[in-house]
């Protein structure tokens, strides 16, 4: 059952939970806070602020702690609440210069900074060399050290908000024992392939040479996918401190990530509260072959009365 508790921060706290008609909690692995849009019956008994804590449990399992930021009312006597964990105030620009700290150390000190609470934070290991970040999103910011510490090392972390605490966590401790599929809680699905997005066939990393005053430049290409697909070019400019082993190592290891179809899989299913943006899901479909485990990239959990469903976008490699 879906518990709502409300708290305006001066003392009083509701369970509103008889009054919530619906809600729907959305979750991404990458790029956006988890939010909670909330329908609820008005009451004159009950107000609600921008601002005023919400907490979301199902049976006891804690779902989302976070923040009021727009409240709605209309005719039909319901107000439409939507409400934000911490990372909505990653939002926020500033300018940051980093200098071998790992994308971890990154995440404390903004959180630090910026006054948000952070919890369980595993060690990322890999130093960054530099960043240089002028006037950027704080999320971005957060969300380019972890690509750069999957682009180099292989390993795929979490960055989320576990009930009001700011987490990282590596994604192969986030194995759920759930099998859904055509057998277990899928109730439909679709899928797709793509070369439309984050498909590159001719990767050009370039840098500056100091000591010879010119730009080195570092190809790779796959021809036979350049005549299937037309030239789809990777571009970027690396730090002018690496080296050429490392940077042909970059070289590599983004031409096996990147020249490749896009795959999407979308999934809908009955809910359980296990079910996270950045766990591995075993997936089993007949009509497609599917028999293997997937990263959870987007998640959205509905309640509506009894009814809980869960939508799920999966990441296909």
């Amino acid at each position: 059952m879906l518990q709502v508790i409300t708290d305006n921060k001066q003392g009083d706290v509701y369970d509103i939970s008889e009054i919530v008609t619906g809600a729907t909690w959305k979750t991404s692995r990458i790029g956006k806070p988890g939010s909670v849009d909330l329908t609820i019956l008005q009451d004159a008994n009950y107000m609600i602020s921008n601002g005023d804590i919400i907490a979301l449990k199902w049976d006891d399992v804690p779902l989302f702690y976070g923040y009021v930021f727009t409240i709605g009312r209309s005719e039909a006597d319901t107000l439409s609440i939507k409400a934000y964990d911490q990372m909505r105030y990653l939002a926020a620009n500033d300018t940051y210069v980093f200098k071998a700290k790992t994308a971890a150390a990154i995440v404390k000190q903004i959180a630090d900074d910026f006054g948000l609470r952070w919890g369980h934070v595993v060690d990322t290991k890999y130093k960054i060399p530099s960043m240089v970040e002028d006037g950027q999103k704080l999320i971005d910011i957060i969300d380019k050290a972890f690509a750069l510490t999957t682009i180099n090392t292989g390993k795929i972390y979490v960055f989320y908000d576990d009930y009001g605490k700011l987490s990282v966590q590596d994604a192969e401790d986030r194995e759920l024992e759930l099998v859904i599929g055509d057998e277990s809680l899928m109730t439909d699905f679709s899928y797709q392939q793509s070369i439309d997005s984050d498909t590159y066939n001719r990767i050009k990393l370039v840098r500056d040479n100091k000591d010879t005053g010119k730009r080195d430049v570092y190809i790779a290409q796959d021809s036979a996918n350049i005549a299937k697909w037309g030239r789809l070019q990777y571009y970027q400019k690396v730090d002018d401190n690496q080296n050429e082993a490392q940077i042909k190592a970059l070289l590599d290891q983004l031409a096996k990530a990147r020249n490749r179809e896009t795959k999407s899989l979308k999934i809908t299913a009955l809910g359980d509260p296990s079910i996270r943006v950045g766990s591995y899901l075993r997936v089993i479909i007949g009509e497609l072959a599917i028999d293997q485990r997937f990263l959870i990239e987007e998640c959205s959990h509905n309640f509506n009365g009894d009814d809980y469903t869960v939508q799920i976008e999966l990441k296909v490699i």
